[in-house]
């Protein structure tokens, strides 16, 4: 198991396999990073060689995977040089720094931030939803995937059986994104918040501007001049890219809300054919990677708690729209885990598929 910075028992081992492709993990310090790790061990990934890579500030640090200690090299081009997969969770001003010559040395970069995600050509991936966008990579052949947005990656598993089935026409989504979305010292931070005002003293607010716990506000990115904040935009680009729909409706209102790690989004959909409630049940119970908790007699619902530290979205108070007419709206309530699903998990699953799409898995 990864020990580090609010580690987790790992439940399995990932495979050191001769021959099997080497590894490099971009940022492995930040929470991402040692969900890395985690999801790796869990997963049984299998690898030949591992690296573990970081900023200058990090570098020299010691993590311990699998019964092996690691040191933390800074990331370089000469520290990815070798290198056949590296997962990147260290910003976006570093992945377009290393990202693009790594690719062009036959390394495949899994990007999680935002440098690459609307670049033409470069592949925005949730494998359970789109894994035919990177069908043609392979590994050795090098290039960049991208990890879309926690927010998208959380919303699209669960809309994407029912856009597949009758299509969407318009969706709204409302989303309450947790700390861990703004990073660790953000967790830590919520967590520092609590305390301060529970002893009735002033909160620390050197990560947000405004006081964060007992508290809500609008998402924290930029405000463009269409209103819309870039969390927000987000939303509404990836989903089009990733469906390879460019005149699909979406309108999304983004909070940030003062719970750890995992993100909630209410979800209203138009849809393109009739879906009665009872099918679109069906779909979401077939669905890979969605649990459901709708148990409305006992107004039991998906939340944050349930979905903290697990691989599935959870969906539930799912129900027909009734100011639409006939079968054509549907709403719907989603959780996932915004550190797992919403990237680490999200990620690992795009190298697995590259190891499929090699023969290697």
């Amino acid at each position: 198991a990864a020990r580090g910075r609010g580690p987790r028992r790992a439940r399995a081992s990932a495979k050191l396999v001769e021959g099997a492709p080497t590894l490099a993990i971009a940022g492995v310090s930040g929470a991402v990073g040692q969900e890395f790790l985690e999801v790796l061990a869990e997963r049984e990934f299998p690898y030949g060689k591992l690296k573990m890579l970081g900023s200058s500030r990090s570098a020299g640090s010691k993590y311990t995977f699998e019964g092996v200690e690691y040191t933390v090299e800074e990331l370089t081009d000469e520290a990815l040089e070798g290198v056949d997969i590296a997962l990147f969770s260290a910003g976006g001003g570093v992945s377009k720094k290393f990202g693009p010559k790594a690719a062009e040395n036959g390394c495949t970069v899994v990007d999680n931030s935002s440098a690459f995600r609307m670049t033409e050509g470069v592949p925005l991936v949730v494998p359970e939803v789109n894994p035919e966008a990177m069908a043609h990579m392979k590994v050795g052949s090098g290039g960049i995937i991208a990890n879309p947005n926690c927010s998208t990656i959380i919303c699209l598993m669960a809309v994407t059986p029912i856009h597949k089935a009758v299509g969407v026409e318009r969706m709204v989504v409302s989303t309450y994104q947790a700390a861990s979305g703004a990073g660790a010292a953000a967790m830590a931070e919520l967590e520092q918040q609590t305390r301060e005002v529970l002893a009735g003293e002033e909160p620390t607010c050197d990560i947000f501007p405004r006081q964060y716990a007992f508290n809500l506000f609008s998402h924290n990115s930029d405000v463009g001049p269409n209103g819309y904040n870039e969390e927000e935009m987000k939303l509404v680009n990836e989903t089009r890219k990733i469906w390879s729909e460019p005149d699909v409706m979406v309108s999304g209102t983004c909070i940030r809300v003062p719970v750890m790690r995992a993100h909630a989004e209410s979800i209203n959909l138009q849809l393109k054919g009739e879906l009665s409630e009872d099918d679109a049940m069906k779909l979401l119970e077939n669905a890979e990677g969605v649990s459901i908790i709708n148990d409305r007699a006992n107004n039991s619902f998906p939340t944050p708690l349930d979905v903290s530290g697990k691989d599935n979205v959870c969906v539930g108070r799912v129900r027909q729209d009734i100011s639409q007419p006939g079968n054509k709206g549907l709403d719907l309530f989603v959780c996932g885990d915004q550190i797992r699903k919403g990237a680490a998990l999200n990620a690992v699953q795009c190298a697995e598929q590259l190891l499929k799409n090699s023969g290697i898995l």
